[in-house]
């Protein structure tokens, strides 16, 4: 509670305002878009340039798990920093466990043949088929929904006295 008569300047009134940290969005949003560019360079060599062969290697498929990994935990931080100085929910934390199951999901189904449970053994080229695809777009779709879920729906600020 304000107990000063004056009242406060519109720099005081537009930091109370805000209810984001833009600074911690920024760092959020540079390292999704590098995470974004890795699994972009895993996924598509071609855009820059880098094919050398048309078959998915496990140089691909890792960029491609570590570039999925990279962006999982920018958009965490990004979201992360709208939440500010409100005390996170229940079901913020649900979200967070969300995108880590679904990560953990995507990972296993793009290094199957890697990890020895696909329909290739890891000596021979790795494949990646159909139903690895799938299987990752279940656990991206998993990641969806836990972001969603990492979204601060009518909260506001917790008020110092």
């Amino acid at each position: 509670m304000n107990t000063n008569p004056i009242p406060a300047s519109n720099e005081e009134q537009a930091q109370d305002i805000r209810y984001f940290s833009p600074r911690g969005i920024f760092r959020g949003l540079v390292i999704t878009i590098l995470g974004f560019l890795i699994f972009l360079l895993g996924a598509r060599p071609s855009f820059f340039g880098l094919d050398r062969s048309p078959v998915i290697g496990f140089v691909q498929l890792s960029f491609i798990t570590i570039g999925l990994g990279i962006l999982c935990l920018g958009g965490y931080f990004c979201l992360k920093a709208v939440w500010k100085d409100r005390a996170i929910s229940i079901a913020a934390d649900i979200g967070v466990r969300m995108v880590a199951t679904g990560y953990v999901i995507a990972a296993f189904c793009v290094m199957a043949d890697v990890f020895g449970f696909g329909s290739q053994v890891f000596p021979s080229v790795p494949y990646f088929g159909p139903i690895q695809a799938g299987g990752v777009m279940v656990g991206q779709g998993i990641i969806s929904v836990g972001f969603l879920l990492l979204i601060p729906f009518n909260s506001r600020p917790n008020k110092a006295a």
